[in-house]
């Protein structure tokens, strides 16, 4: 099985997990729709997405189907989502004509929305009322709006020609087809980077001049280039902030309102505009030139990491003033970086150097911030009490980048008792990221900078995006105050925004109070902590691991008045962009609500009696790293121990002294003899490489532990007679299609029926226990019956 099936088989599955407790009712070709938007989302190709439903005229002219929608915050960007979604095993090929029936359904969708006559057929209490609404009547959007991306999403395989750019109302649509290959791309690299050929970039030929640096290094190579404004706004009008470099687009305001200077020069003095203007640096991992060496053919991943005001600008001047920018030229410092290991690291801190005239901090650029890293050290080890809801210690895991949890579970699961331990300790409902982290943060409490303020609810309403950039700049305490009981405390908020989220419900529950829920939830978060004077009891909540029927009451009526309220006061229909404003915010905190907060005594803390809190701030715990490791070196069979030093020395990937290593753990495991200290810490060392350098060897675990166990039980017990070739044969093609098996354990039998292993007894005893499985998961064969 290659790595593409690999991923598919797991993103299958993780549909299937997410669908079984999704409480909303949604169907699997949403749940789908939800993780591909999240991972565009991660990547930096979309932002502030929502799933929303919506189907018309299927099989007529004017058929349309949307799974979701995005507007960037300058409403620069209208990003629309189509999918089709298969649920077979195997992936599936997916035909050009499933592809134009898709760009048909969803550019017929912005067609009716955008000519004003779509959101009068639409009720209002459907999913998709509040973006038909919004494309037919924001002005604010309608003026701004550059580039709408049409996403069509896919879980099989597309091989054939991206449909071309259209264009409705004045609009330029842009497909792009997002099919299995690019979500396996994204998860492994972050973000598919973008590809130019100046030769053809939008049918049309650019001439990029530059001079290479006689500089040699192994790091990056530099370039100095001059690009004309005409096709700089070509490539702003289709790519937009996705040339930004990603770790930084929140916080340098690439927004695309035109700089008063920059305007002047290109309407008044074009000529001058390469003089007066300082350029642009960018990034990129590879440039081709032309014969001569003096020309940029092509660049692979460019971003640009300083001058994307100049961009945006350039574009909009010429779009919005109707300005020439034929006579304008832009000089360009391009780092080629070279080391792809350092790619990373390096763009980003070209990105920090090149900014230095921007209030960035320089833990702003990834996700590396000191603080977020204390949180996750945290999260992996102070345990959540056992309360009604879990008989056993949980752990909330921080995932501060995308794909640690199925990583760490990868890694540490490698047999089926530590998969099982893995998901006990660390439950994935009580995953949370970095941007759910901060608007659980944001949304509790307000933050002001002087008279500014600067956190508050309508904060959270602006997107994950923006909310984050605050959170990160104006909302994170320094690592020194980062403890024990901050950590509880956070996880408390998010216990309230969860439970709140919940208590609001969703048109699909039939329970839900309005469609205004991103709304809803931070403002009566922040309103419930005001109004108790910050006095909620958040360790009794990190106690319990939930809150009380009185509290949840209390919420669920406050949610009701506020969204009233909102609806009431309104001075547009776009209830959303109105909460976004201070505005909104301020007439919300103003407001006299009715409750009675005697209804919540219990749940405020009592200042007679505060509670005592764990402030231990040291997340280096020399005891328990020293168990975990020991753990993961004796779940490891003495037999894999062995196949790990035939290996080392095999490949050269374990030195003669760590292989020696090897084989004496492997004895020690075998005749229970003790481990020293150095044992466990050389022997994790080995299982951190082995990890790394061959992760399938791992998986053997529970196929060798199976065959140790069968080696000890009596033949006269088991009758190994009844497994054939012929059986192993029919296993293997019905367990192909059911996928019942590890992985490990299927690859196992295929390599004897493909003859790469015989079928001695040993197989046959371990293939036995195969069969039982499969027997109970509806397998036959006359043979055994």
């Amino acid at each position: 099985m290659n790595e593409l099936s690999k991923f598919y088989l797991s993103i299958m599955q993780e549909v299937a997990a997410l669908q079984s407790c999704d409480e909303d009712g949604n169907t699997q070709e949403q749940v789908f729709t939800r993780m591909c938007e999240d991972m565009l989302a991660e990547a930096g190709e979309t932002e502030n997405v929502t799933v929303a439903y919506d189907e018309r005229d299927f099989g007529k002219r004017g058929q349309h189907k949307i799974n979701g929608y995005a507007i960037s915050d300058n409403y620069e960007n209208v990003d629309l989502f189509i999918t089709i979604y298969n649920s077979g095993t195997e992936i599936k090929n997916i035909l050009k004509s499933e592809i134009d029936t898709a760009v048909k359904r969803i550019s017929n969708f912005f067609r009716k929305a955008i000519y004003n006559n779509y959101v009068d057929e639409v009720a209002e209490s459907s999913e998709i009322f509040e973006f038909a609404d919004t494309l037919a009547n924001y002005s604010e959007l309608r003026n701004n709006l550059i580039r709408v991306n049409a996403f069509i999403l896919t879980n099989g395989e597309y091989k054939g020609e991206i449909p071309i750019n259209d264009s409705i109302c004045g609009y330029t649509v842009f497909y792009r087809i997002i099919d299995i290959n690019f979500l396996y791309q994204i998860s492994e690299q972050s973000r598919v980077p973008i590809e130019l050929d100046f030769e053809n970039l939008n049918g049309k030929s650019y001439k990029i001049p530059c001079l290479s640096a006689n500089i040699d290094n192994p790091d990056y190579e530099a370039y100095i280039a001059i690009i004309s404004g005409e096709c700089l706004a070509t490539l702003y009008h289709s790519y937009g902030a996705r040339l930004l470099e990603q770790n930084v687009r929140s916080f340098l305001q690439f927004t695309g309102k035109i700089n008063k200077g920059i305007r002047d020069t290109i309407k008044n003095e074009p000529h001058m505009f390469l003089a007066f203007n300082n350029g642009i640096a960018a990034t990129a991992d590879h440039i081709k030139l032309d014969e001569s060496g003096h020309y940029i053919k092509e660049i692979s991943n460019l971003q640009i990491v300083n001058g994307g005001q100049t961009t945006a600008s350039i574009f909009n001047t010429a779009r919005k003033d109707k300005a020439d920018i034929s006579n304008i030229f832009v000089q360009i410092k391009l780092s080629v970086i070279k080391d792809k290991e350092q790619y990373s690291d390096i763009v980003s801190r070209i990105s920090k150097y090149a900014n230095t005239q921007n209030k960035v901090n320089d833990a702003d650029f990834s996700a590396n911030n000191p603080a977020l890293v204390e949180i996750e050290k945290y999260s992996r080890f102070v345990l959540a009490p056992i309360s009604q809801y879990s008989s056993i210690p949980t752990c909330w895991f921080f995932e501060r980048a995308r794909g640690q949890y199925k990583t760490l579970r990868a890694k540490e699961g490698f047999t089926k008792s530590r998969l099982a331990s893995f998901d006990n300790k660390f439950p994935k409902k009580q995953v949370f990221t970095k941007v759910e982290l901060a608007k659980y943060v944001n949304s509790w409490k307000e933050v002001y900078s002087g008279k500014s303020l600067v956190i508050g609810p309508h904060i959270v309403v602006r997107g994950n995006e923006k909310n984050y950039a605050r959170f990160i700049n104006n909302n994170l305490p320094d690592i020194k105050h980062i403890d024990v009981a901050f950590f509880e405390d956070t996880i408390a908020k998010a216990i309230l925004f969860r439970t709140a989220d919940k208590l609001y419900g969703t048109k699909k529950s039939g329970n839900h109070i309005g469609e205004l829920k991103q709304v809803v939830v931070p403002y009566t978060l922040c309103l419930l902590n005001i109004i108790t004077d910050e006095k909620i009891d958040l360790y009794k909540i990190w106690k319990n691991q939930n809150i009380s029927v009185s509290l949840a009451d209390f919420i669920y009526d406050l949610m009701k008045q506020v969204n009233e309220f909102i609806l009431d006061n309104s001075p547009v229909s776009h209830y959303i962009e109105w909460a976004k404003k201070e505005e909104c915010w301020l007439k919300v905190k103003d407001y006299k609500w009715s409750y009675n907060i005697n209804n919540i005594l219990e749940d405020c803390i009592d200042e007679n009696n505060p509670p005592k809190r764990n402030h231990r701030n040291n997340t280096e715990n020399i005891d328990e790293t020293r168990q975990h490791q020991e753990s993961i070196v004796k779940s490891i069979p003495s037999a894999l121990w062995k196949k790990i030093d035939e290996w080392g020395r095999d490949t050269g990937m374990l030195s003669i002294r760590y292989a020696s290593l090897a084989g004496d753990i492997a004895n020690k495991i075998r005749f229970n003899r003790k481990f020293l200290e150095s044992d466990i810490q050389k022997g994790y060392a080995i299982y951190e490489i082995v990890w790394e350098k061959n992760p399938e060897l791992l998986k053997e675990a529970d196929t060798l532990t199976d065959e140790k166990e069968t080696n000890t039980v009596q033949q006269s017990s088991v009758d190994i007679s009844v497994v054939t070739m012929d059986l192993v044969q029919q296993m293997v093609d019905w367990d192909k299609r059911k996928r019942i098996l590890p992985d490990w354990k299927w690859k196992a039998m295929k390599d004897v029926v493909d003859g790469k292993k015989s079928l001695d007894d040993r197989m046959k005893y371990a293939f036995y226990f195969n069969l039982q499985t499969l027997l109970k998961k509806g397998f036959s064969n006359k043979k055994t019956e």
